[in-house]
C-alpha cells in the first residue's frame, strides 16, 4: 500500500511514527457507539447495535455509513413527539447488505445523480487527494463542473474538503468510484 511507503521514507529522515492499528468493533464497543450516536442508554441501543454488528461484522467505516444510509433510507429517525431516536427493527434486519465495504460504497455512488457520480470517478484517476487547483484545471480541459458535484459527494460524507483539498474518506470509496469506469475510460 501506497502509504507504507510514504511511512518508510518519513522514517528515512529520522521522523518517530507510530502505527495504530484499528481492528473491528466488538459487540459492547458497538452498542457503546450507536448509544453514543443516539443519545440514548445502551440498554435502549441494544437491539439495534446487535444488527448493525451483525451486518457489519464490526467494522466503524462500514458501520458509519449503514447508519447513515439507514437514516436517509427513512428506518432511523429522529421522533419530534418522543424526542428520542427510533428506528424499524425489522425492516432494518431485512435490508440486505453488500458482502464488503468497498460493494457497499460501489452502491451508494451508484445512488448519486450521474453528474456526482462522474466527477467522483474523474477525481478518483487523481490519487486519494486532489488539490482545487488541479480540480479548476480538470473543469477546463474536460468543460465540465467539477465543484458543485464534489461539494455534493462531500454533504454525502464521501469526500473531505479541507485546505483547498478533496479528498477521499477511504481508499475504498476510492477504488469504487475508479471501478465504476469502464478501463478504457481510466
Amino acid at each position: 500500500h501506497k502509504i507504507w511507503t510514504v511511512l518508510n521514507g518519513v522514517r528515512n529522515f529520522g521522523v518517530h511514527t507510530e502505527i495504530i492499528e484499528l481492528s473491528c468493533m466488538d459487540k459492547d464497543t458497538t452498542n457503546s457507539m450507536v448509544s453514543d450516536v443516539l443519545c440514548l442508554s445502551p440498554r435502549l441501543t441494544r437491539p439495534l447495535s446487535d444488527i448493525l454488528f451483525h451486518k457489519t461484522k464490526g467494522n466503524p467505516l462500514f458501520f458509519c455509513q449503514i447508519m447513515s444510509s439507514w437514516s436517509k433510507d427513512g428506518l432511523l429517525k429522529l421522533s419530534l413527539h418522543r424526542h428520542r431516536w427510533e428506528w424499524e427493527e425489522e425492516r432494518i434486519q431485512s435490508t440486505e447488505l453488500p458482502e464488503n465495504v468497498a460493494m457497499f460504497f460501489t452502491g451508494t455512488i451508484r445512488n448519486l445523480p450521474n453528474e456526482v457520480q462522474s466527477a467522483l470517478c474523474i477525481l478518483s484517476c487523481f490519487g486519494a487527494t486532489s488539490t482545487v487547483k488541479l480540480i479548476k484545471s480538470l473543469e477546463q480541459a474536460i468543460n465540465t463542473p467539477l465543484f458543485q458535484p464534489l461539494d455534493k459527494a462531500v454533504f454525502e460524507g464521501l469526500l473531505i474538503k479541507h485546505d483547498e483539498k478533496y479528498s477521499f474518506v477511504h481508499d475504498h470509496v476510492q477504488s469504487a468510484a475508479y471501478n465504476l469506469m469502464k478501463p478504457e475510460e481510466r
